[in-house]
């Protein structure tokens, strides 16, 4: 990889190549290590101290292999049938397990007609298996492989998804489920649960999604600088939304969600559109089901693998015990729904009683729901549509639990301080962080440079007038003084979060928000470590 400031081989760019050209290409990138001068000396992915870093974490002596295969895919969504692009054949990738301690390889295929590749949802991980493309990884070519190789550190529940454009928002994603050896949590098994929007294949592409939102609320002889879902959605003729997803699409306006507002949120709720909201990628009347018998403790671990929907996750009448968030344990809290942002995880236990118990997650300000079902063999299943529409009580989300003692990070003055103003808007589609949109072919422009050992202080203070759930990869971080270990977390509008990190993880790493649409355009950077 190059450590100068423009980087040569960007993702659009790349895909213009030709493979032998790319090849070429990627070669001279990967072996040009000397920094320009002037310019910080940056730990690249191919740094023997990345290597080093990894020796230092705990091995068992155990290796997990799995093999997987993207490509595209001929499935049904609520019966309908989809042409998408998915893993080994389905829109419901595998669940991989392991242990923390052992090392996991995952030998990918690419059977796609473009480039993918693999990023490792929360896991802190060796830079150069992270998966991002022409940051820590060359892309993997169509037709060609690459084998992911690393330990596994921290237990918990985590997931894997494709990191090249719009892809996640088709089905190129899974569960990562890392058991604890020492596991303290009393419970008689997991259900993993992952949740997501759909529109796939139903109402157009991801990528015409990013078409249209791309060109902003603008229209031919109209002006609306600074306009937000809520001015916009009462100022101008608003046609049904066909996917009935809250608010309702504008004038002329196939995919863009107007008016689709969370007071839980501070705001709104979401840009876009979707059909559906799938439950383990079935739709509410195709809905999983759990069998269980009453009494049994059920540990949920739920994913939230959306592109543009938080999902507001209970079950009627009966509370959860929130237990951890992004894999890390917190202080327990009975709570009656939890708020899952894209990319967030929550882990709950729940006591199972007789008959059918739905669980729930409903689109945060939009309309519908995705559902499952424990039964135990007795009673009716009840009809998703005599289901309750709304989750009252106590709601939170994780950024506002506590943590559990055990992981709290110590007291310790910043080394670095940086204030990540999220910028943009509706009415330009420009999102960014502290007015830049992120340029791939330029990663080092306007990098946050940070050094091995330090404790760094971040302040995500949020300019624009929607929520973004902002990710950092390769680290956790801690919210607050004694809140949640996170790795993504949820930053209301006009709202600040202040995080602290230990730098205890060499490379090139990426933060972004994990609204696909909202990264896609800018609102991405590089926290970068220097020599």
């Amino acid at each position: 990889m190059n450590n100068h400031t423009d980087h040569p081989l960007g993702r659009r760019r790349f895909l213009g190549l030709s493979v032998a050209g790319a090849a070429a290409a990627a070669l001279a990138a990967c072996t040009n290590t000397q920094p320009a001068a002037g310019l910080p000396d940056r730990v690249m992915p191919t740094d023997p101290l990345v290597a080093d870093y990894e020796t230092r974490r705990a091995f068992s002596g155990k290796t997990v292999t799995q093999k997987i295969t993207a490509g595209s895919v001929q499935a049904t969504v609520a019966g309908k049938p989809v042409t998408t692009w998915g893993y080994d054949g389905g829109i419901s990738a595998p669940t991989l397990r392991a242990t923390a301690g052992n090392r996991l390889q995952v030998a990918l295929t690419n059977q796609l007609k473009d480039v993918t590749s693999i990023h490792w949802h929360g896991l802190a991980l060796r830079n150069d298996q992270d998966g991002v493309p022409d940051l820590t990884q060359d892309p993997v070519a169509a037709g060609a492989g690459f084998t992911y190789d690393f330990r596994l550190a921290h237990p918990g529940t985590y997931w894997y998804h494709s990191h090249v454009e719009m892809q996640r928002e088709r089905a190129l994603y899974g569960a990562l489920i890392i058991e604890d050896p020492a596991e303290k949590l009393v419970y008689d098994r997991d259900w993993v649960i992952v949740l997501d929007d759909w529109m796939d294949g139903i109402t157009g592409t991801p990528d015409d999604v990013l078409k249209e939102l791309s060109a902003g609320m603008s229209m031919p002889g109209t002006s609306m600088p600074g306009m937000d879902h809520g001015t916009m959605s009462g100022s101008m003729e608003a046609s049904p939304s066909p996917s009935g997803s809250g608010g309702s699409t504008g004038m002329g306006m196939k995919h863009m969600l107007m008016g689709s507002r969370s007071e839980f949120l501070g705001g709104d709720a979401g840009d876009v559109s979707y059909p559906y909201h799938l439950f383990n990628a079935k739709a509410p009347e195709e809905a999983e089901i759990l069998t269980a018998t009453a009494g049994q403790v059920i540990r949920l671990r739920i994913i939230n693998a959306a592109g543009d929907t938080a999902y507001r996750v209970g079950i009627p009448g009966q509370k959860l015990t929130l237990t951890h968030t992004d894999g890390f344990p917190v202080q327990h809290q009975d709570a009656d729904a939890v708020v899952l942002g894209m990319g967030e995880r929550i882990d709950a236990l729940l006591t199972v009683k007789e008959g059918f118990t739905p669980v729930m997650a409903l689109p945060e300000g939009k309309t519908g729901q995705a559902l499952g079902f424990i039964s135990t063999g007795t009673g009716k299943k009840p009809l998703p549509a005599v289901l309750p529409d709304t989750l009252d009580g106590t709601v939170v989300d994780g950024g506002q639990l506590k943590a559990d003692p055990a992981v709290v990070l110590a007291a310790k003055t910043p080394d670095r301080t940086y204030e990540l103003k999220l910028t943009g808007g509706m009415a330009k589609y420009d999102w960014g962080i502290n007015g830049h949109r992120f340029d791939m072919t330029k990663p080092f422009e306007n990098a946050f440079d940070i050094k091995a050992g330090e404790r760094i202080e971040v302040k995500f203070i949020n300019d624009t007038d929607m929520w973004h759930p902002m990710h950092l990869h390769g680290h956790t971080f801690q919210v607050g003084a004694g809140g949640a270990r996170k790795d993504t977390v949820i930053v209301r509008a006009k709202q600040s979060v202040t995080v602290i990190f230990d730098a205890d993880n060499p490379g090139q790493w990426l933060t972004h928000c994990h609204n696909a649409y909202h990264a896609e355009r800018g609102m991405m950077g590089v926290f970068s470590y220097i020599k």
